[in-house]
C-alpha cells in the first residue's frame, strides 16, 4: 500500500522559549546539541539502542520480558506523584538517566517527558490517538512514538527529528537487531526505519495482505484510529492488538494478528533479514484473541503468549507447535514477565499474582497469591525481587515481593488512586514508576538503610 503524503507535524511545547535573541540562540545551541548528539541526518551513527539500565520499551526489551539487570531494592517509599489531565493506555518508559515519557490524551499534550525529580522536562502535541501508542527510547533518550498515521522522534528536550507516514496507529514501537525501529500498527502495517532520519529500510508488508487495485480500484486509505476501541481487549477489529517481540539474535518478529471473519486470532512469526521482512509461519490458536503479548524466552526457543479464553501458550520458535497451554481460569493481558530461568509471572486484572515455570514440554506452579488481585503489570528485577500494583481495601498498592517464594517484602499505598495500572517500570537507580488509567503518575524510589 502507498504511503500517504506526510502532514505536518503539530507543534511542541516545550517549558520556555526565549524571545528575541534569546530564543535564537538557544535554537542554535540545540542544533549544535543535536549534532553532537544523535548526528542528525548523518551516516555517523554512535547512539546505541536497547534496554541498557533503564526501561526503554513498553516491556523493557525487544523480547517483552519485563525483567531489568538493575537490582530491585527491597524496601521504597514515594518519591511524587502528579496528574497528567488526561488518561493513559500505554505504559511509561525509563531511559537510562531516568528521564520518563509516557502518551496520553489532553487539549494540548499527547506525550509527556519528566526527570526522576519530578520536573517536566517536555509535553508535545501529537494526533489524539498517540494515547495508544507505546514510546521506545534510545541511549541519548530520543523517543520514538506513533500517532494518527504516523511514527514520530523527537530529542530529550522535545524537539522533533522526523516524522514517517504509516497506515493506522503503531502499537508495536521495538528495535530490531541492527538497531532501526520496528513500528506495526494495528492495522497490520510493518516497517523498519531508520532511527537518524525515520526512511524506510525495507520493504513495507501488510500482515492482512496486500491491497488489491485492480479489484477494488476505489479503495480508501483506512481511518487512523480504525479498531482501536478493540485493542486493549484483543477484539476482532483490532487486527494487531499487542506488542510484538522482537529476537534481536535471530531477525524474528513475533505478533498477534486476527484477520477479518477468521474464528481466531494467529502468533505470526517473521524475520527481518536485513533487506526485507519474510513470513515464515503462523498459527491460528488464539481463542477469542489476545490482550497479552508474546514473550521469547532468554535463547530464543519459546515464545509464550495469552489468549482471551483464559490460556497461557508456550509455542517452538522454529515451526509453531504448541508446547504446551495453561488454564489460567483469567484473562492475560497486559505484559507477561519471564526471566532466565523460565520463571514467568503473568498480568491482567481478572487475575492474581502467580509465578510458574517452563519445564520444557509442561509448566508447574512455583507459587500463588490470591490474596493479591493484580492492577497492574508484575516486573522482576536482579536479585530476586518483584514489582507489581494490587488492589488491596479501597485502594492500590505497590508490592514488593521475593520471585523465589512470592512472599510481600514491602508495601507502598498509591495515595487515593483509583482502578489499574498500565504496566510498571524499573529505573536505573532501582526507581519504581507506575501510571494509572485514569492518568496519574506515581514514583517510588530505594530507601537507605544506613
Amino acid at each position: 500500500m502507498a504511503a500517504p503524503a506526510p502532514r505536518s507535524r503539530p507543534g511542541a511545547r516545550t517549558l520556555a522559549a526565549a524571545p528575541g535573541a534569546r530564543r535564537a540562540a538557544a535554537l542554535a545551541a540545540a542544533a549544535l546539541a543535536c549534532l553532537a548528539l544523535t548526528a542528525c541526518g548523518t551516516d555517523v551513527d554512535d547512539i546505541t539502542q536497547g534496554p541498557g539500565f533503564g526501561w526503554t520499551a513498553a516491556h523493557n526489551d525487544g523480547r517483552n520480558s519485563g525483567t531489568t539487570a538493575v537490582e530491585g531494592s527491597r524496601q521504597l517509599g514515594p518519591a511524587w506523584q502528579r496528574p497528567l489531565g488526561g488518561p493513559v493506555a500505554a505504559p511509561v518508559t525509563v531511559g537510562s538517566q531516568g528521564q520518563m515519557f509516557v502518551t496520553t490524551r489532553t487539549a494540548n499534550c499527547a506525550i509527556f517527558s519528566f526527570q526522576m525529580s519530578g520536573r517536566k522536562r517536555f509535553c508535545n502535541q501529537l494526533g489524539p490517538n498517540a494515547i495508544a501508542a507505546p514510546t521506545l527510547l534510545d541511549s541519548a533518550n530520543n523517543v520514538y512514538v506513533g500517532d494518527d498515521s504516523g511514527v514520530n522522534s523527537d530529542n530529550f528536550l522535545g524537539q522533533p527529528r522526523w516524522r514517517t507516514p504509516v497506515a493506522g496507529v503503531p502499537v508495536t514501537m521495538q528495535f530490531t537487531g541492527d538497531g532501526h525501529v520496528l513500528s506495526i500498527t494495528q492495522t497490520g502495517q510493518v516497517d523498519v526505519l531508520e532511527r537518524q532520519t525515520g526512511k524506510r529500510m525495507v520493504p513495507t508488508v501488510q500482515l492482512l495482505g496486500e491491497p488489491d487495485f485492480l479489484r477494488a480500484p476505489d479503495l480508501t486509505w483506512p481511518a487512523a484510529g480504525q479498531g482501536l476501541d478493540d485493542c486493549a481487549t484483543g477484539g476482532p477489529r483490532c487486527a494487531v492488538s499487542t506488542q510484538a517481540a522482537v529476537d534481536g539474535a535471530s531477525g524474528r518478529i513475533y505478533a498477534t494478528v486476527w484477520e477479518p471473519g477468521r474464528p481466531a486470532a494467529a502468533l505470526v512469526a517473521l524475520r527481518y533479514t536485513g533487506d526485507r521482512i519474510e513470513r515464515l509461519w503462523s498459527a491460528e490458536l488464539l481463542t477469542d484473541g489476545a490482550a497479552a503479548g508474546p514473550t521469547v524466552s532468554a535463547d530464543g526457543s519459546t515464545v509464550y503468549v495469552g489468549d482471551n479464553s483464559g490460556r497461557l501458550l508456550a509455542i517452538d520458535t522454529a515451526d509453531g507447535r504448541t508446547r504446551w497451554a495453561h488454564e489460567l481460569g483469567w484473562t492475560p493481558r497486559g505484559g507477561l514477565s519471564v526471566d532466565a530461568d523460565g520463571l514467568l509471572v503473568p498480568a491482567g486484572d481478572d487475575g492474581y499474582l502467580i509465578a510458574l515455570r517452563d519445564t520444557g514440554d509442561a509448566v508447574e506452579t512455583v507459587w500463588e497469591r490470591k490474596d493479591l488481585a493484580l492492577r497492574g503489570t508484575p516486573v522482576q528485577t536482579a536479585g530476586g525481587t518483584g514489582y507489581t500494583v494490587a488492589a488491596i481495601g479501597d485502594g492500590l498498592t505497590l508490592i514488593t515481593f521475593d520471585t523465589e517464594t512470592g512472599a510481600t517484602v514491602d508495601s507502598d499505598v498509591l495515595p487515593d488512586a483509583q482502578g489499574s495500572t498500565t504496566g510498571t517500570a524499573v529505573g536505573p537507580k532501582g526507581e519504581v514508576v507506575t501510571a494509572t488509567r485514569i492518568g496519574e503518575l506515581f514514583v517510588f524510589t530505594p530507601v537507605s538503610q544506613g
